[in-house]
């Protein structure tokens, strides 16, 4: 796991370098239907701004993840699943005004997971998933560096293969924004 993050991470420098871009990076920690997960991530943010004129702006960001699912079901044969996931996100920010800017979020993307179970009766059919969430949290620091906030994320295969059980996790973020 560490040697696929340490490669994940450098491809994506090498990406964001070249195009320009500046990477933020990001931690996540969550639970769900007797799951733990932990991820890490870094975003991009889009050039493209939405009805900037007043208080509030609606932005986005692309968002690559690298994460580890551990079953911990009492039905026993529990696995750890390697998740890697690519989502755009679209944010409706507060622009900076005073010393919190909220936000609310929302987002579809696709992961691959492996391998395709978490434990005795939660099957996901294919390695391929739909990721969807809904967050909301704040922005804060001396230039709104950071960035807390919660996500409820669904992951499914959207039934293009049976099982198709999802899995539902409660999120905790961290990002650092340059």
């Amino acid at each position: 796991m560490r040697k696929m993050l340490g490669i994940f991470l450098a491809l994506l420098a090498t990406n964001a370098a070249a195009s320009g871009g500046i990477l933020n990076p990001a931690v996540e920690v969550g639970s769900g239907d007797s799951t733990d997960m932990m991820r890490v991530a870094v975003s991009l943010d889009w050039d493209k701004r939405w009805f900037d004129e007043g208080d509030w702006v609606i932005a986005g960001f692309w968002e690559a993840s690298l994460g580890e699912w551990k079953g911990k079901s009492a039905d026993g044969n529990n696995q750890s699943i390697v998740d890697f996931g690519l989502t755009p996100v679209f944010r409706l920010q507060q622009k900076a005004l005073s010393g919190l800017a909220p936000y609310a979020e929302a987002a579809i993307g696709f992961h691959l997971i492996s391998p395709t179970f978490i434990n005795a009766n939660r099957k996901f059919g294919s390695a391929f998933q739909f990721g969807d969430h809904l967050g909301f949290g704040f922005r804060f620091g001396e230039r709104y560096q950071y960035d807390l906030g919660y996500r409820y994320q669904h992951l499914s295969n959207g039934s293009i293969k049976q099982p198709n059980q999802g899995i539902n996790f409660n999120q905790i973020r961290f990002t650092y924004h340059f």
